[in-house]
């Protein structure tokens, strides 16, 4: 029964995961801290493995659909491998109730970022609305995922039935970003996505769910720098690991689908909720309050 239950909550965690693009371990590790009593080092292992198996499973679809952005990606996964090693290697001189407090401390202020969002915020807000830009994204072919320049992209979106084009601003904070998010992602094994996602749409510009999705194509290459890590500290337990991860596995593929079809900023309201609640749980961890 047990075993049914961790494949159950891999399933629920990497749905969400795959829809937001945060790889669900900010879902999975509050799961087996408070329901399964794992101990956080083991909690953020596994959850570090469950990342790697959701950004395997949809990446190649929102790539082949144009949503995740490869350049992007590509260029801000260096600063967040070396956030990654940094994280990771720092968790092994930290107490778990010092994660936990961390844990919760980074979601509330990323909860409220992502609910408040900007003002008049739309599900296209992050598009170049400019005549030269709906210019070029007319005349580009369409094929998915082409940059308009060096600096931008488009994708279809099935929900507005049209083509978006965006173009990206202030690479500087994305690569901030990204060190930040692959630092919590080696320590906490989140991930990283919770931090990238509002990031790329608040900061650089780039709409919801293209930040999610090229966030969801860069968290398996940041989990996988800090995975060998808990690997060789023996903090990866298979019993649990492994049923968690068939579970997220399947639950990538139903998010990767749903993640066509749901609008931006629905799923950033639904995320800035989750995240909330998930910071309210972790705190009250770090206190013994629950």
């Amino acid at each position: 029964m047990e075993l049914v239950l961790l494949v159950a909550c891999g399933l629920a965690a990497g749905t969400a995961g795959a829809v937001l693009g945060t790889g669900g371990g900010v879902f999975l590790i509050p799961i087996l801290l408070l329901a399964f009593k794992v101990p956080m080092h083991y909690a953020v292992g596994t959850s570090i493995l469950t990342v790697v198996a959701t950004s395997t499973a949809v990446a190649i679809g929102n790539l082949d659909r144009g949503t995740a952005n490869m350049r992007l990606g590509m260029t801000l996964e260096i600063a967040t491998s070396i956030g990654a090693l940094s994280g990771g290697i720092s968790a092994a001189f930290l107490p778990a109730r010092v994660l936990v407090g961390v844990f919760a401390a980074v979601m509330l202020p990323t909860a409220f970022v992502m609910w408040r969002g900007r003002h008049g915020e739309t599900d296209v807000d992050s598009t170049d609305a400019s005549p030269e830009s709906s210019a070029i994204g007319r005349n580009q072919s369409s094929g998915g995922g082409r940059f308009m320049d060096r600096s931008g992209a488009e994708y279809e979106d099935p929900t507005l039935h049209r083509r978006i084009a965006y173009r990206l601003r202030r690479l500087w904070a994305g690569l901030t970003i990204s060190f930040v998010a692959g630092l919590m992602s080696g320590l906490l094994g989140i991930g990283g996505g919770v931090f990238k996602v509002p990031g790329l749409n608040v900061l650089c510009g780039v709409p919801i769910k293209a930040a999610a999705a090229t966030s969801t194509f860069m968290i398996g290459v940041t989990a996988a720098a800090s995975a060998f890590l808990y690997f060789g500290r023996g903090e990866v337990d298979p019993r649990y690991t492994s049923a968690v991860v068939l579970g997220v596995v399947a639950g990538s593929w139903m998010g990767a689908y749903l993640n066509r079809y749901a609008r931006g900023v629905v799923v950033k309201r639904v995320f800035a909720v989750l995240l909330f609640c998930v910071a309210i749980e972790m705190f009250g961890r770090a206190f013994d309050l629950l």
